[in-house]
Order: structure tokens, then C-alpha cells, then sequence
């Protein structure tokens, strides 16, 4: 169960930095960042692996890079669900679910030990 909340903790920190870094997206409070992962949990479990199914062969085609679309298209969710975190644009999503992912990451690698 820890497991769960570090990842839990380390997806709001980095979607806290990435808000932080990136103009194009906006998140009030560490709180609501909080609220954020926890919804990008949710829909990384559920959803994501449904869409990734039904999007396979595009997917083969790219050799894995629209998987980064449909990454941006999770936050895109995840910010219609939370409603103070605001996307300004479609490169600004793209990058920072990217550097969602690496943030996250590097500090599932430098803690979780």
C-alpha cells in the first residue's frame, strides 16, 4: 500500500513542477496537484490501457509515438475532471506529459529504493 501513495506523491510533485515549468499549464496549489494525480492514477489504470488497445495499430505504425498522444490526451482528461487545472494548448500537453513521466520517474528511481 505505501508503493501505491509514493507513486501517488511523486506523480503530484511532478505534475506540481511541470505546471511550474511549463507556461501553458496551470495548477493553483500543491493540493490541487494532489487531486490531479490522483485522477491521472484512475485513468492511467482504466482508461489508458483501452485506449492503447484500440489505438495499436497506429501505434505499430509510429513504432510507439503516438503513445506519447495519447498520454497528452490523459492529461487532457485529467484536466477536464479537475477543473482548476487548465491546459492553454495542445504543446504545451504534449510536453508536459512528457516531462510528467520523467519527473516522476527519476524520482521513483531516487527514493522508492
Amino acid at each position: 500500500m505505501s508503493g501505491f501513495f509514493l507513486r501517488w506523491l511523486f506523480n503530484a510533485i511532478a505534475i506540481y513542477l511541470t505546471t511550474r515549468i511549463i507556461q501553458g499549464l496551470q495548477i493553483p496549489d500543491f493540493t490541487t496537484a494532489l487531486i490531479a494525480a490522483l485522477v491521472l492514477g484512475i485513468v492511467n489504470a482504466f482508461i489508458r490501457p483501452i485506449v492503447l488497445l484500440l489505438t495499436l495499430p497506429i501505434n505499430l505504425l509510429t513504432l510507439g509515438l503516438f503513445t506519447l498522444i495519447v498520454n497528452t490526451l490523459m492529461l487532457y482528461l485529467v484536466a477536464a475532471v479537475v477543473r482548476s487545472f487548465v491546459i492553454t494548448s495542445f504543446w504545451s500537453a504534449l510536453i508536459g506529459a512528457v516531462l510528467i513521466a520523467i519527473i516522476s520517474t527519476l524520482l521513483s528511481h531516487i527514493f522508492a529504493r
